[in-house]
């Protein structure tokens, strides 16, 4: 965990990494994981923070959404619960879809709630997985 402490992060724990294959129109594949870090930095200044490192990586935010980045980094949950501002929303509106998310966050935090539909991770995971059945038209 020390290797990926870097202030104002303390890493507490980290996923596997995992590949996937990627949504919307980007061919190459990603690399997902999750870490979860004690920060003193409030979310808005967080994804500032978390900004400032992928523009390090080579990201360059444009308006395309979907295409392939060297870098995504994204605040999914919060010990604080919820928060909203015109630039962030915690918890992150897709994560309960996403399953190269919910993956690696059940290795770290599969207990954690889910401040909006009170699940644990793990149970929005076993949610996700479940087969689904088609209704038939009739």
């Amino acid at each position: 965990m020390q290797r990926l402490s870097r202030k104002p992060f303390t890493a507490l724990a980290s996923s596997a990494i995992i590949e996937t294959a990627p949504l919307g129109n980007s061919r190459r594949r990603f690399f997902n994981a999750a870490i979860l870090v004690q920060t003193p930095l409030q979310p808005n200044e967080l994804i500032e923070k978390l900004h400032r490192i992928e523009r390090k990586a080579g990201r360059q935010r444009r308006c395309r959404t979907w295409s392939a980045r060297p870098l995504d980094l994204d605040i999914i949950l919060w010990s604080g619960g919820r928060w909203a501002s015109n630039s962030l929303v915690i918890p992150h509106r897709s994560f309960r879809e996403r399953s190269f998310v919910l993956e690696p966050l059940s290795q770290i935090a599969r207990d954690w709630r889910d401040p909006v539909t009170n699940f644990r991770v793990s149970q929005l995971l076993a949610r996700y997985k479940k087969p689904r059945r088609l209704h038939q038209a009739g």
